[in-house]
């Protein structure tokens, strides 16, 4: 019969479980890429559970959510606009002649519509600064 070697937790005398102060909950820090790849949805989704106290699943719900409203929005009303990043918009394209690069030869385009992403100003001054004038 085999014999259990589980200890019995020791107990904390007053001497050294009082007068600690209570821990600071340590500031959160945000990792970036550090390989130059654009992050995957996992890191994504991962990095906003961490800044923002929520769980990975409430996050991916929320990120699923808000693209299937986009989307349904976009086709709704031929826009949608992502606050801080831009405008999702549809446009339509006439039809056109184009070549086919192997042979050369002409082809006939034919109309469609297509969306179109207008990135906001205050997006482009996040990302590439403020402009030189």
């Amino acid at each position: 019969m085999p014999v259990s070697t589980k200890k019995t937790p020791e107990k904390k005398t007053s001497a050294t479980a009082s007068k600690k102060p209570a821990a600071k909950p340590a500031e959160k820090k945000v990792t970036v890429s550090k390989t130059g790849k654009p992050l995957t949805k996992t890191q994504i989704v991962g990095q906003l559970a961490e800044m923002n106290g929520l769980t990975r699943k409430q996050v991916m719900a929320f990120l699923d959510a808000f693209a299937d409203l986009a989307y349904r929005e976009a086709r709704k009303n031929q826009k949608f606009t992502l606050p801080g990043l831009g405008i999702l918009k549809l446009n339509k394209r006439k039809a056109r002649v184009g070549r086919n690069p192997a042979t050369g030869e002409s082809i006939k385009i034919p109309a469609k519509t297509v969306v179109k992403v207008t990135v906001s100003k205050a997006c482009k001054e996040a990302i590439l600064g403020a402009p030189k004038k």
